[in-house]
């Protein structure tokens, strides 16, 4: 039975510790935990072999810089989860900081789909700019469930929003994860007591789940604004092999817990709370497989080969690009800059010569005049 803190929060293990080796009598000791643990650690292994050769004929054919930096980092999704959750099962005892940890590349995962949706718009019409991809759109209702409002998509403003609603999940998940990694040393987390309103877990919850319904929601609309100037880059197949891992491990995780002291007994060294985050880590690793397969073929490296007799690119200029997060920080500044005082294409032009900003490449209203002025202003000078 779990032991009960000083602050009244159950504990997620209990105070036996198996003591027996792996190695017993030089046997191999193979109960349960050990059997599950085998599993998730092959099933680790294959995913990573699937995302290494992914990533490295990218890296090998890396001829658009800025939409395949986005296409590594979401290759690394599938292997990230898998090797945090093949650690939050072999280390069941700390599974909470781990699987905070794991969610923090969620957030950067779904900008990184983001920022290559706005590179495909922007490369999709002639001169690399898209500024007449979004000027056909009429006024629409939004998706459910806030169809009664309708929307304009040339407008500056609700671009901009609609940008932001996506970056926002990379300040807050971040934040979340490391407010909940201060609450759990603290013992006052409690994920034993999931809608306790006595302690941490239930309101870091809440921010959560606003947060990334948020995410999503603007994502949803963000790829039904766009998905005809998608069309031949596998929209549909890129979209769901992310979200499919979001959905996945979100609401399994509920299942699991649902099943906890009703289906799920607990056992000498293990709770019903260690069986249930148990199962879901090795759950997680086995689907891993799949989804780093299903990704290398959704963000195939054909469309970016590059020309016959050309020599392949080094490896190390790709895999730098895909985790120095700069455009992250800088597209979200520059969202921020554009409600603060307006957009700047001369500063993101000076950063990045022949960078297409988000303004430019959808010609939103407010921004492409603006822009124009400015250009027309220092031809006249």
């Amino acid at each position: 039975m779990a032991t009960a803190t000083t602050t009244g929060c159950p504990s997620d293990n209990t105070a036996a510790i198996d003591q027996s080796s792996f190695w017993d009598s030089g046997n191999l000791n193979w109960d349960s935990h050990r059997i599950g643990w085998a599993i998730a650690g092959g099933c680790t292994a294959l995913t990573l072999i699937i995302s290494f050769f992914s990533v490295l004929r990218h890296c090998r054919n890396y001829t658009n810089p800025r939409q395949q930096r986005q296409i590594i980092r979401i290759l690394y999704m599938p292997p990230v989860y898998a090797v945090i959750s093949f650690l939050s099962y072999r280390f069941f005892r700390d599974y909470t900081y781990y699987s905070l940890v794991e969610v923090v590349y969620e957030a950067l995962t779904l900008s990184a789909f983001l920022l290559l949706l706005i590179e495909y718009v922007a490369d999709s019409a002639t001169g690399h700019t898209a500024e007449n991809a979004l000027a056909r759109k009429d006024k629409t209702r939004l998706l459910f469930p806030l169809c009664c409002w309708r929307y304009r998509p040339t407008k500056a403003y609700f671009m901009y929003t609609l940008k932001w609603s996506v970056l926002q999940y990379v300040i807050v998940r971040p934040a979340v994860s490391i407010a909940g990694i201060i609450c759990q040393a603290l013992n006052v987390l409690c994920t034993s007591a999931s809608f306790s309103v006595h302690f941490a877990n239930v309101y870091l919850e809440a921010i959560d789940f606003v947060s990334i319904s948020i995410a999503l929601y603007g994502l949803f609309l963000f790829y039904s604004l766009t998905r005809v100037e998608l069309v031949g880059r596998r929209p549909l197949s890129k979209f769901l092999s992310v979200k499919g891992i979001v959905f996945a491990t979100f609401y399994q995780s509920f299942v699991f817990d649902a099943l906890s002291d009703r289906v799920l007994k607990a056992t000498t060294y293990w709770t019903t709370t260690n069986i249930s985050n148990g199962l879901n880590a090795l759950a997680i690793c086995i689907e891993m497989i799949f989804f780093a397969a299903f990704m290398m073929w959704a963000f195939s490296s054909n469309e970016y080969k590059r020309k016959s007799g050309t020599p392949a690119t080094s490896v190390w200029r790709p895999l730098w690009d895909s985790i120095y997060y700069a455009d992250f920080a800088a597209e979200i500044w520059g969202s921020l800059r554009f409600y603060l005082c307006g957009a700047s294409p001369e500063k993101v032009e000076a950063m990045d010569p022949g960078r297409v900003d988000f303004g430019q490449a959808f010609g939103v209203d407010g921004y492409s005049s603006g822009a124009s002025q400015r250009r027309l202003g220092k031809e006249t000078s």
